[in-house]
């Protein structure tokens, strides 16, 4: 059975194709009937990762040719759910919520909405709700499914740590040196309050701003089983609407989190 966000997706899909009739969508994946831009940082060992969440790091197995002739790699990856372009499975912050394996795909799938405030951040800036009306007065109002993402511009800091996070130092004692936007709890119940939306993206470390140490907005999305995409790539490369999002993580069981791969479609 298809689910409505599902059904939504497809017909948008069957829109961007041009397609009058029949289900064929392969021009979007051909890629003629638009653009795939890859929204995802990199992960490496440069990839920028809460100060308090074991960095990532890549053993190598084997690299080279086997004794029978063929060549043959492989490696051993180490790494904190929370590090690099990530999911937020909503249990990160809420008890008794969806596990990153628990989510539905299609809530990680749909119209993009992206919210650019990036002429106006600070190191400590909180999106209002008056930033959401505003790109709705512009635009429209956001519709139901949208996973809706913040550019905030701070994506270009990647990966320099310092500049990213607002220190270098890592350890519990790098936690109230950190600075960065984030979108503000009376932002959050608004979302909640008066939209539906999938889930929430922004490209910076996190949802919400350096200095809380409440992580309130990390509660009342996850409460009601909103996703979050932290350190989202590439949002300049967006426009404010019209673009499909495909955001999926690793299926990790039981998982408050996951590496994510996230990309979307820019039609022509």
């Amino acid at each position: 059975m298809i689910h409505q966000r599902e059904f939504s997706f497809l017909v948008g899909l069957h829109l961007i194709a041009g397609c009058t009739s029949g289900p064929d969508v392969s021009s979007v994946f051909d890629g003629s009937a638009g653009e795939w831009i890859d929204l995802t940082h990199t992960l490496s060992e440069d990839a920028v990762f809460w100060p308090t969440a074991a960095p990532f790091a890549m053993e190598e197995v084997a690299f080279g040719v086997t004794d029978a002739g063929y060549f043959y790699s492989a490696y051993n990856l180490f790494m904190a759910e929370h590090g690099g372009t990530h999911l937020d499975a909503p249990v990160h912050f809420a008890e008794g919520r969806q596990t990153a394996d628990e989510i539905p795909i299609d809530r990680l799938i749909g119209p993009a909405v992206v919210i650019d405030i990036s002429d106006k951040v600070s190191p400590d800036y909180l999106i209002t709700v008056e930033d959401i009306e505003s790109w709705e007065s512009q635009f429209h109002a956001i519709p139901n499914g949208a996973i809706v993402l913040f550019h905030t511009g701070w994506g270009n800091r990647w990966p320099d740590t310092e500049r990213y996070l607002g220190t270098a130092q890592r350890g519990p004692d790098a936690v109230p040196l950190l600075h960065f936007p984030g979108i503000s709890p009376t932002a959050a119940q608004w979302l909640i309050d008066h939209r539906v939306v999938d889930a929430v993206g922004i490209d910076t470390p996190s949802i919400d701003y350096g200095q809380s140490t409440t992580f309130e907005t990390h509660q009342i999305l996850y409460g009601e089983n909103v996703p979050g995409f932290e350190n989202v790539a590439s949002l300049s490369s967006i426009p404010s609407t019209g673009a499909f999002v495909v955001a999926l993580p690793a299926k990790i069981k039981g998982g408050s989190g996951a590496p994510l791969r996230i990309v979307a479609f820019v039609p022509t």
